[in-house]
């Protein structure tokens, strides 16, 4: 071919091209079909809303070289107080709309404990407002909260999906407030489903698995599908990581939103036993065939599964006719089940299939013991009407006698005796730098032993500052607190 012919080809085939050009940009693809998460992200954005949080915190600033010392705290008590001033703390969260009169479901870390809560929304105009919000229940199992806002006008509502039905790979879309950059939008997929993460303050085993983009300040906010339905809550992240964040499955909040609005609280069944998983030796031994069920490790006495039989060795495979995969599985079924209703378990004992009917008592606040626990009412009733609220003016405003069931709800694995720490004043001086803790086992006050609200009254004397022997997860501290001021 000569170089005239090389020329006209190259110049007939350039024509193609560009007239096959113009043919597409006559033919525009429509935003929705170009990408379907911006119109998701217009319909729904209007639904997300901005959480501001403040707590009020005493703060001590110290002119002595020795203030984290507790005795030369206690000696110099009352100069202390000339030092110690309220400072705000201040947080961001989201969350999102999910009734027309202002309930607002996202995460309970984002609002528990706060003295002042904000909400924003941003209109359909562009336009921003501001509303005072309030706490109408929270959920610590599950860190889901549902607040309530006064509005002017019918709020724009996003629709709850299906989680169950989420499949791992699909696409889903982040809208929060990360770090305060309102209104942010990140996609991705769903990376996984079931994930479990236990640490000191998050103890769940159904998360969904996104990476999705989420950082602080997404908590609460929601996880949508391409149809734009909520199917998740955007809850935690793992910081040395990158792509690899957490949501509540939709369909926990589903459970237990109607709860939170009626009573505050979730209402859950206490079967009153701990579980554990079954190795291939444990079956072999327990006589299970296979590893599926879940090993009664311990049996609470007195609470409903002790009442009913249940024994430890015990593997429960089934709940209600519902097969039981693994420990994790049957935790989650029984967290389902209503106070007061009866749980049918069939378990296996030494290579025996039994059946009990166990009535389920109620699962207390705090997710860890009875609330029925005669025990336990009858020391809060002592306490209320015995002095055990003597340090309430130090923002300790309630301790009771250690009884087994306050060392199963704290968790206190130990021989000493003292008086168990059952409620603390928010904001007070006892709890502005995480000092004290609800569950914390006093043992001395002033260097005197105590064991009854006649021991606690004596000790604590008219005191302004006292020195607290504290015991904590197996650990001894003192700690001086002081009165607040009134």
């Amino acid at each position: 071919m000569n170089t005239r012919k090389i020329l006209a080809f190259t110049l007939s085939l350039a024509l193609i091209l560009v007239s096959a050009g113009a043919s597409l940009a006559l033919s525009p693809v429509s935003l929705s079909q170009a990408n379907p998460i911006v119109p998701i992200v217009k319909r729904t954005s209007v639904a997300v809303v901005n959480i501001d949080v403040e707590k009020t915190a005493k703060r001590t600033i110290s002119p002595f070289p020795f203030d984290d010392d507790p005795f030369f705290k206690h000696f110099f008590g009352d100069s202390f107080k000339e030092f110690t001033r309220s400072v705000p703390m201040k947080g961001r969260g989201s969350g999102f709309i999910v009734s027309k009169e202002g309930q607002i479901l996202t995460n309970n870390h984002v609002v528990d404990g706060v003295d002042k809560i904000t909400v924003s929304l941003q209109l359909a105009d562009g336009s921003r407002k501001t509303y005072p919000a309030k706490i109408v229940g929270n959920d610590p199992t599950y860190d889901l909260a549902v607040i309530k806002i006064e509005p002017d006008e019918s709020l724009p509502v996003l629709e709850l999906g299906d989680s169950d039905a989420v499949e791992v790979g699909e696409f889903v879309v982040a809208i929060g407030n990360p770090l305060g950059f309102e209104q942010s939008v990140t996609a991705g997929v769903i990376s996984a489903k079931n994930r479990s993460i236990h640490t000191q303050d998050v103890n769940f085993d159904d998360f969904l698995q996104t990476d999705a983009a989420i950082n602080p300040g997404n908590s609460g906010g929601p996880l949508l599908n391409m149809d734009g339905k909520v199917v998740g809550i955007n809850t935690a992240i793992i910081p040395y990581a990158q792509g690899i964040g957490f949501a509540i499955p939709v369909n926990k909040a589903k459970e237990i939103m109607n709860d939170l609005v009626s009573y505050g609280r979730v209402k859950r069944g206490w079967l009153g036993v701990s579980v554990r998983g079954i190795t291939p030796e444990m079956a072999k031994a327990y006589g299970v065939e296979g590893t599926n069920g879940a090993m009664i490790n311990d049996v609470f006495k007195g609470d409903p599964a002790d009442k009913a039989g249940i024994k430890r060795g015990d593997v429960v495979v089934e709940l209600n006719g519902a097969k039981i995969k693994d420990a994790n599985d049957f935790v989650s079924k029984v967290r389902t089940l209503a106070p007061n209703s009866v749980a049918r378990l069939q378990v296996v004992r030494k290579g025996k299939k039994m059946t009990f009917n166990v009535r389920l008592a109620e699962r207390n606040s705090k997710g860890d013991g009875s609330v029925k626990s005669t025990e336990e009412e009858s020391s809060k009733s002592e306490a209320k009407s015995s002095g055990f609220d003597a340090l309430k003016d130090f923002g300790i405003a309630k301790v009771s006698p250690l009884t087994e069931s306050l060392k199963r709800r704290y968790r206190i694995n130990s021989d000493s005796e003292g008086l168990v720490i059952t409620e603390l004043d928010k904001g007070s001086a006892a709890t502005a730098d995480g000092d004290m803790r609800e569950g914390d086992l006093i043992i001395e006050v002033n260097g005197r032993e105590v064991k009854t609200a006649e021991d606690l009254r004596k000790a604590a004397g008219n005191d302004k500052s006292i020195v607290l022997m504290i015991e904590r997860e197996g650990s001894t501290y003192f700690i001086m607190v002081s009165k607040a001021d009134k």
